[in-house]
């Protein structure tokens, strides 16, 4: 019997980030979406508009000003941000849950990296998916609205944090599941419900008090509220503690996500 004379062991990483590594996943990731832009990026658009026109033509002007504005340039934004948050979502955890059923999250498991870059990567593609639809959306919509950006600085904010929230919850998300039945159910009782409820449609100064001291605690209010914001220039919330809660918040379900990931959480036997 020949001897090994050389063992070999498990190499030591010798470097703190794997650019090429994470270029080329945010690359695989944005090409992902991009290849089927009209059901990623035309779709949600289209849908955005449509509210847009049945709404504003089922309540005309019985609600001409909400906020001190034309209900319609109230409504727009809000739309906006709705697809911003449900998009994010939708791709980080369709990225997940995909390569669980497929079979080829393997190899994104044994490649050379890191929790951080794994989930750092997916959920830039998130972002870079809802930069895409909120300018697109801003463009389009200019044509049937009179649209000013009073903080465009506010605007960019907004639309960072909150996709990144909800692309790392997507990975959480998608960790979770096991089917798209699975993931159909957190979007349509989570995710639908909180963004509807959240002052999309309405300002939640016209609510009970009850059920407006609770949309202080939904998120989501947050997002749409100081994304709002950002065109208006007017708010239901403290933009202050709107902004302390959702950096908060995108620390903490990061982490999450980092930690599901890092255990291998349903994906590693």
């Amino acid at each position: 019997m020949i001897e090994i004379k050389n063992k070999y062991k498990i190499g030591v990483r010798r470097f703190n980030i794997n650019w090429v590594g994470v270029q080329s996943l945010v690359l695989k990731e944005n090409l992902r979406f991009l290849y089927v832009a009209g059901q990623t990026i035309i779709g949600p658009i289209i849908t955005a508009i449509l509210f847009l026109i049945v709404i504003d033509l089922a309540i005309g002007d019985s609600r001409s000003n909400v906020l001190g504005v034309v209900f319609i340039n109230f409504l727009a934004p809000g739309l906006i941000a709705m697809q911003i948050i449900s998009q994010s979502f939708a791709h980080s955890s369709s990225s997940i849950l995909m390569g669980k059923v497929m079979g080829n999250i393997v190899d994104l498991i044994g490649a050379p990296l890191s929790a951080a870059e794994v989930t750092l990567s997916i959920i830039s593609a998130s972002i870079s998916r809802s930069i895409i639809i909120t300018f697109l959306s801003i463009f389009i919509f200019s044509f049937f609205l009179d649209i000013n950006i009073v903080n465009p600085f506010l605007l960019v904010i907004y639309m960072l944090i909150s996709s990144f929230i909800l692309g790392a919850a997507g990975i959480c998300a998608g960790l979770w599941a096991d089917k798209f039945d699975n993931m159909a159910t957190i979007t349509n009782f989570v995710i639908v419900p909180l963004s509807f409820l959240s002052g999309t449609f309405y300002s939640v100064a016209e609510l009970p008090n009850i059920l407006k001291n609770l949309s202080f605690y939904n998120p989501f209010f947050y997002m749409i509220d100081g994304f709002r914001y950002a065109f208006i220039g007017k708010s239901d919330g403290s933009i202050a503690i709107g902004l302390c809660y959702l950096i908060t918040l995108c620390f903490l379900v990061w982490y999450i996500s980092y930690m599901l990931y890092k255990k291998g959480y349903k994906i590693k036997s």
